[in-house]
């Protein structure tokens, strides 16, 4: 259990050390009780915000709020949102980087002990009549204005490995002395700036959609220590496009069989292309996987772009981690939303950074969940005794509503074993 307590106490030492409202007035709860209490609330993915507090207040939650997450009192819902809100959820940026390095890390490993980490965009909240200085807005055809609140999300990923781990959010917001919007791809920039360096030790590969296809986008991935597989459209690459013209493309085959069907994937390479037109263009290497069926109809088709050597011995490697892009949208977003954290529920709005201070939680909560699911074999064995996620965290916040567990171990242990005596 060492992982998953080491990163509580490290949160709790975080919250404690957010920005203080109070300016002295005595209250008897503190900034850690107030961080770990909306915290607990994605950690036991709890679908109201109210409910959860209402229901650590009225049973044996208080006491398995001090036993397992190390709270003294149990704060209101609405004094939580109020005093979290105007903090920075760059406060939290320092607990990915440990729960990465205590994530098991050897199992997001491919390509020579290198990690993937995929960068999209999404967005988490949309209305037209709630709105925040961070908000971003678009008008409707219809004359109308929404506003909205998107990010760009990070996540670890490795092909065949069904977890992922999400690492800091980038929020899309308006910049100061900036004219124009934010958008994904700055957002993409900054957080090469900001995070790169936490991860350079990692030897990052960054998987990234069309979009990020881009020299700047390259070049800032190069800098913050890293490299790079990133799709490539010939729609939207016309000088890449100019060089495949007519050029007899290195080629690699293999046949597999899987679930007792045969395919062939099909793979071609140029190295040293330009990425684009100028004599400043970043020289990169392209690559593109294609898939025929046993009667020989494609498939599946994609192209690439990398700074990773493509050769016989590496295309087919190269091409799983590129098409691994998909985990951040299917196995980070599409959990996000549907499978129990609900990203696109307003658990808070506030009036300045509420919103994406809950988000950075919730998506924090996901990351400690990876944690425990890779690391704490306790963990994994009552998950997989209660078969779905779902399942599973009905359990943990049933039983924590009428027991008190001195610690996780025990809680965990008679989450796998219904027939264990209670503490």
């Amino acid at each position: 259990m060492n992982a998953l307590e080491d990163l509580l106490s490290d949160l709790r030492d975080v919250c404690a050390g957010l920005a203080d409202k109070r300016q002295g007035q005595k209250c008897r709860y503190t900034m850690a009780d107030i961080g770990l209490a909306a915290f607990s609330v994605f950690f036991m993915q709890s679908p109201s915000f109210l409910a959860h507090q209402r229901v650590l207040a009225a049973g044996h939650g208080r006491s398995n709020c001090q036993t397992l997450l190390g709270m003294s009192t149990i704060p209101s819902d609405n004094h939580i949102r109020q005093m979290l809100d105007g903090n920075r959820s760059a406060a939290f940026d320092g607990l990915f980087v440990k729960a990465a390095a205590a994530g098991g890390l050897p199992a997001f490993q491919r390509l020579d002990g290198r990690v993937l980490i995929a960068l999209d965009g999404t967005e988490h909240f949309c209305s037209r009549k709630i709105a925040c200085a961070q908000c971003s807005r678009r008008r409707r055809s219809d004359g109308g204005v929404e506003y909205f609140h998107s990010f760009l999300g990070a996540s670890l990923v490795a092909p065949g490995r069904a977890q992922v781990l999400p690492l800091p959010a980038e929020f899309i917001v308006p910049q100061d002395g900036a004219e124009k919007q934010d958008c994904e791809r700055a957002a993409a920039q900054r957080w090469l700036v900001t995070h790169g360096p936490s991860f350079a030790p990692f030897r990052p590969v960054f998987l990234g959609d069309d979009l990020y296809a881009c020299q700047p986008t390259a070049s800032a991935i190069r800098d913050a220590g890293g490299n790079f597989i990133l799709t490539c459209k010939p729609s939207s690459h016309r000088t890449i496009a100019e060089y495949l013209a007519g050029v007899d493309l290195e080629e690699h085959r293999q046949t597999l069989v899987r679930r007792g069907r045969r395919c062939t994937h099909i793979y071609r390479w140029l190295n040293q292309v330009p990425l684009r037109d100028g004599a400043d263009a970043l020289r990169v290497n392209w690559f593109s996987i294609e898939i025929r069926n046993a009667k020989d109809h494609r498939t599946y088709y994609n192209s690439f772009v990398t700074d990773l050597p493509v050769a016989a011995d590496t295309v087919a490697e190269l091409a799983a981690c590129g098409r691994a892009r998909w985990k951040i949208e299917n196995e980070t977003f599409n959990v996000l939303k549907t499978n129990g954290y609900n990203l696109e529920h307003n658990f808070g709005h506030g009036k300045l950074t509420l919103a994406n201070l809950l988000v950075t939680l919730n998506l924090l909560a996901f990351a400690f969940h990876t944690v425990a699911q890779l690391a704490v074999l306790a963990w994994r064995a009552a998950a997989a005794a209660r078969g779905p996620g779902y399942a599973f965290f009905e359990h943990l916040r049933t039983i924590t509503a009428y027991i008190v567990f001195p610690d996780w171990q025990s809680l965990l242990h008679a989450i796998a074993d219904p027939k264990a005596r209670p503490p």
